[in-house]
């Protein structure tokens, strides 16, 4: 997800290992079969479909972050007769123009490019050499009673009754192999929606603590900056909260060009993989914000592989916990391995972001748009929980983290009900809570004055200064 570096934004296959192959005693009745093939400058996705159904939906439809428009209808055209692509609710829909049942081969031709998605992974990396990594969640679908069923879907569908089967695909490219699981093969198949693909002739580059696939167009110091800052904050968070979900991350880094008067960087992370795409002139040339802002987005991407993989939300209206908890790791880690990060500083955008977008319930954020809430009112908490693991124990973010990691590391998932019950145990302040969950639930048009309370209450400094909430 591509972000000007004011904001802060991220982040749910891994290029070396998450994949699986599947025989066909394994394989899921209902999933659909997809191929997915280059063949020099045209791209198709060839599906077989497994029922026959009025509809089906793509179970990944998030908008463009720059225009809130279906990237998938710039993307993806619908080559098969009597049938169209569209959008109904928040779903792109594949519907017959006679209401009967959909066919059950389709083939649709692919302009892969890059964009930036809302709360979602880019559709396709694309390097200068011409080479693209496929995202292969966007291919799932799911089958609907009629077109007029996706109107009424929520947004977050984990607690719809509806079948969901990840699609079954087969990556070829009549170039040759693509890089998939780590190593060159001819026609893989995954049946996980979790991984990126590589079509082209960029390379893995093992090492004995990070893997990368880097893009020959990026400038080289950026290169070189996270080859040496990525271990080192892997390690720290090791040694803080134990092992994560990979002790060898992969990185795969994209470069969109030298675009005058820009200076943009955005990505995502998946299980043991972190993606990353610059573009810009003011990146060209080495730079301290630069450097300092890419160690903090390895931070906070790698923070993931703990507090969002090892455990995750358990509803997408809960991704304050793992995205601002998240933000707050990097910024405590960027303090003890990069001592000239101005902590202060960024934590003070926290609480600024958080008042602002704070008016409207921040755990509905996603439905307008606003994911930044997450972000900032999430560390903003966790700024608060600190506060009072400091005021208890001497500790710190890390502390309040490390046992309910712990405590749920073989269901993987941390509630919202468990991170509240941890504040609790250490406020022993019922209010605090309560002031959190208005924030969460209802939003407020006094969000500054509530924030003052709970950074009041964490022993958090701060001063009020022409009613802006500034800390000390």
């Amino acid at each position: 997800m591509r972000t000007a570096f004011a904001a802060v934004l991220a982040s749910v296959a891994l290029l070396t290992g998450c994949a699986t192959m599947s025989s066909p005693a394994e394989r899921d009745p209902n999933a659909p079969d997809v191929t997915v093939t280059r063949d020099g400058d045209h791209w198709s996705a060839d599906y077989v479909l497994p029922a026959d159904a009025p509809a089906w939906a793509f179970l990944r439809s998030a908008l463009a972050r720059e225009n809130r428009q279906p990237w998938r209808l710039g993307q993806w055209t619908l080559e098969t007769p009597g049938v169209v692509l569209e959008r109904r609710g928040h779903l792109d829909v594949i519907r017959s123009l006679d209401g009967g049942p959909v066919p059950r081969r389709l083939r649709f031709r692919l302009t892969p490019k890059a964009e930036d998605l809302e709360a979602d992974y880019d559709p396709a990396l694309v390097f200068t050499d011409g080479s693209v990594a496929m995202f292969s969640g966007h291919f799932d679908v799911i089958p609907l009673t009629s077109a007029e069923q996706a109107d009424s879907l929520p947004l977050d569908l984990k607690d719809v009754d509806i079948q969901k089967s990840n699609a079954r695909i087969m990556w070829q490219d009549r170039a040759g192999p693509v890089l998939f699981e780590g190593e060159r093969r001819r026609n893989p198949v995954s049946d996980t929606g979790t991984i990126y693909v590589l079509f082209g002739q960029a390379d893995l580059v093992d090492s004995p603590r990070l893997a990368t696939v880097i893009d020959p167009g990026l400038p080289a110091w950026i290169g070189t900056e996270i080859g040496e800052f990525a271990p080192k904050v892997a390690d720290y968070y090791a040694r803080r909260l134990g092992p994560g979900q990979t002790d060898k991350p992969t990185i795969m880094v994209s470069w969109n060009g030298p675009t005058p008067h820009l200076r943009s960087m955005g990505g995502s992370v998946l299980p043991g993989l972190i993606i990353m795409a610059f573009e810009g002139d003011s990146v060209v040339e080495p730079s301290t914000e630069v450097a300092d802002h890419t160690r903090w987005f390895i931070g906070h991407e790698s923070a993931h592989f703990w507090l969002g993989q090892t455990v995750r939300y358990e509803r997408s209206r809960d991704s304050w916990i793992t995205e601002g908890g998240s933000d707050l790791m990097a910024m405590r880690a960027m303090a003890e391995i990069s001592p000239s990060y101005d902590v202060r500083s960024a934590l003070q955008e926290e609480v600024d972001d958080c008042i602002d977008l704070a008016d409207e319930p921040v755990g509905e954020a996603n439905s307008r748009g606003e994911h930044r809430a997450y972000y900032a009112c999430g560390a903003v908490f966790a700024l608060v929980a600190e506060g009072f693991q400091r005021r208890a124990t001497g500790g710190d973010w890390f502390d309040f983290l490390k046992p309910l990691i712990g405590a749920n590391r073989e269901d993987g998932v941390l509630t919202r009900q468990e991170w509240f019950e941890a504040l609790d145990r250490l406020s022993g302040d019922p209010a605090v809570r309560a002031d959190v969950e208005t924030l969460l639930d209802r939003g407020s048009d006094e969000a500054a004055t509530l924030v003052a309370r709970l950074l009041d209450r964490g022993g958090i400094g701060y001063r009020l200064e022409d009613g802006k909430v500034r800390l000390t």
